[in-house]
């Protein structure tokens, strides 16, 4: 007796959590940028989170566009500073490594063409500075820190119509501050 893929001697591979995690912000994009509406939200983020196959998690995104993978770009240092400011173009996930030197972004006069932007930061020592656009949303839920704490304040009455700035990753012995920009 031959065992068929996804038989009981074959089984479809499981959906990891990375795998889950990708689909749901991928429908909440699409729900923020108007795609698809509160309702198919709600019922393919169900479809996603309950998803058992990668054939369930294809169900759940089917009719969104393909997400662009030239949207990603690392800027990394050993040592030394990184540093961005002025017109510069953000793209849709930036990765900061740097293992000693400091980090400066300032998005305040940045080109920002997407309503989310992730940042994954990954510094081993020295300090990083994020300057948002006044009117930016900043979620810092996922990041790690180790020897110091984020100083982040968030706005007391935030502006509608900003961008998601989401902030991920780990911090090891050195202090991440953010900002938002007074103009």
């Amino acid at each position: 007796m031959n065992a068929q893929a996804g038989g009981p001697e074959n089984p479809p591979p499981l959906v990891s959590e990375h795998d889950r995690d990708t689909a749901v912000t991928r429908l909440q994009e699409a729900y923020a940028e108007g795609r698809i509406s509160h309702e198919a939200m709600d019922q393919r983020l169900h479809q996603a989170l309950t998803a058992k196959s990668h054939s369930d998690l294809v169900r759940a995104l089917a009719s969104l566009p393909v997400e662009n993978a030239g949207t990603t770009s690392t800027i990394a240092a050993a040592g030394g500073r990184i540093r961005r400011r002025g017109a510069w173009r953000v793209p849709r996930i930036l990765k900061i490594e740097s293992a000693l030197g400091r980090v400066h972004l300032d998005l305040s006069r940045a080109v920002i063409e997407h309503p989310v932007i992730d940042i994954e930061v990954q510094l081993g020592t020295g300090r990083a500075s994020i300057t948002v656009p006044r009117d930016a949303i900043v979620d810092i839920e996922h990041l790690r820190t180790g020897w110091k704490d984020t100083r982040y304040k968030p706005r007391r009455r935030p502006h509608p119509g900003g961008p998601t700035i989401r902030i991920s990753g780990t911090m090891g012995m050195g202090r991440l501050r953010i900002r938002h920009a007074w103009r």
